[in-house]
């Protein structure tokens, strides 16, 4: 059985990557520093805005958290 992810769970990935760096630089913070203040390993945060990864529900709720907006502001 192949690992390949569908084309729509990649596009969506990629979409909540997008939303949480526009956030993130609305904020005016570094990858770092948000990394640093959500809690949430800088690796992890860089594979988020990539949209390479799997995303925590935990790690996007201390993102939110950080950025003192809500989970749902930042889901495609």
């Amino acid at each position: 059985m192949s690992d390949a992810q569908p084309q729509w769970l990649l596009d969506g990935r990629r979409r909540l990557g997008i939303r949480v760096r526009d956030a993130r630089m609305h904020a005016d913070l570094t990858q770092e520093e948000l990394a640093h203040l959500s809690g949430v390993p800088r690796n992890s945060y860089q594979r988020i805005e990539h949209g390479t990864s799997d995303v925590k529900y935990s790690h996007l709720m201390r993102i939110a958290h950080a950025l003192r907006l809500q989970v749902r502001d930042l889901l495609p």
